[in-house]
């Protein structure tokens, strides 16, 4: 479904500052596929994501989504066939928009804007049932502004804006990582029910050893710019961190994995 192929980048090329941070990766991603990405920092797990959607553009290879080349393809081209969500909670919704509002805006991502009123009543209940299933309350808040909310409220609101039109792909950049553990372990759980029900392929970006274990079917390692790891099947629904410190000789502090 997804095929990244001898892709390379370098920023600040040619320069003293100069750092190459994916080098030759490949890597292929079958339909339906949950993929863990765990590394140290500068392995190259976010510069990955960012690729795929298009931040910046690579230097060499290319990059494939349901067998169409979109290396050159434009960031905002290949949004509708993507879903994202970052770290900072604050990143992808409209903090003086209220819940529906931004839940609207994301509905109706790729279609012609018109000057039609707001958000239909069909809209709207279709909004509250999705809303409840995050078992948040947040179906009763409706209206309120997206900034009021509590960080794991946001970041389970964005998680649901970034599937309500099932993306191709579904890329996780350490999205619960600026959570408590408790608000992180809910977001995952909603993350975990939402990629089951509507089979969607998912790449997520995780510093924490457990939750790469726990969550998902596949679980790579990124070191210096390539896959340098990577489980899937039996062999990963065995692993435990301990297996998994000691069979790759990671230092954990090089690493910041967490335990």
């Amino acid at each position: 479904m997804l095929e990244l192929k001898n892709l390379y980048k370098t920023f600040n090329a040619g320069t003293v500052n100069e750092k190459r941070a994916i080098d030759g990766l490949d890597l292929t991603l079958e339909d339906g596929d949950f993929v863990t990405i765990i590394g140290g920092n500068g392995a190259g797990k976010s510069t990955t994501l960012n690729l795929i959607a298009g931040v910046f553009p690579a230097d060499q290879g290319s990059i494939l989504l349901d067998g169409v080349d979109i290396t050159r393809l434009p960031e905002h081209k290949r949004a509708k066939y993507l879903g994202r969500v970052f770290q900072d909670p604050m990143m992808g919704t409209a903090a003086t928009m209220g819940i529906e509002e931004n839940l609207a805006l994301a509905n109706r991502r790729g279609q012609r804007r018109t000057l039609r009123p707001g958000i239909t009543a069909q809209e709207r209940e279709k909004f509250r049932k999705q809303l409840a299933a995050l078992g948040l309350g947040l179906e009763d808040r409706m209206t309120s502004k997206v900034g009021l909310l509590s960080g794991g409220q946001r970041q389970a609101l964005t998680l649901l804006m970034a599937t309500l039109k099932k993306p191709r792909l579904l890329l996780l950049d350490e999205h619960t990582a600026a959570l408590d553990p408790k608000t992180a372990d809910k977001v995952l759980q909603i993350t975990e029910e939402i990629v089951a029900r509507d089979k969607l392929t998912t790449l997520m970006v995780t510093h924490n050893m457990k939750h790469a274990i726990q969550y998902g079917n596949r679980l790579i390692m990124m070191d210096a710019g390539k896959v340098v790891v990577d489980i899937r099947g039996e062999e990963k629904k065995n692993l435990t961190v301990r297996d998994l410190l000691e069979k790759f000789k990671i230092d954990n502090d090089r690493m910041l994995l967490s335990e």
